[in-house]
């Protein structure tokens, strides 16, 4: 992959070299109304070609820094995620214990886990 790197910079820089070497008439640059400047047309492209790149490696940082924000929120949001989890688990532990508490006093409990229909019928007139 580094081979392929070098060859394509070192045929971009020998394109620009030879077009600037072909290219060096004058050229006149207006700005603004009554702004203006004469410059070589390889100069001058050289010049925008640098501002454009420096302005793509401004917009690369810019997002590598928007990005490592936004991991260090989402690192945030998940380790309090992982504290409401372990939050919910000690809850759920403590509302087993509390249903096997009370199952434990239930009087047929200790009898056959079979009910017949009248139990059952009593059993859900008491939970409503």
């Amino acid at each position: 992959m580094r081979q392929i790197n070098f060859l394509l910079i070192f045929s971009f820089g020998l394109a620009t070299v030879m077009f600037t070497l072909e290219n060096t008439t004058a050229t006149t640059v207006h700005f603004l109304p009554g702004v203006s400047s004469t410059l070589p047309l390889a100069a001058l492209l050289l010049l925008v070609g640098g501002i454009g790149a420096t302005a793509a490696w401004i917009y690369a940082v810019w997002s590598g820094v928007v990005r490592k924000v936004e991991t260090l929120q989402s690192n945030g949001d998940a380790e309090a995620q992982q504290v409401r989890i372990s939050e919910l688990e000690n809850d759920l532990r403590r509302y087993r214990a509390t249903v096997d508490a009370q199952l434990g006093l239930l009087p047929a409990a200790g009898e056959s886990s079979a009910l017949s229909p009248e139990d059952e019928g009593s059993l859900s007139l008491a939970a409503d």
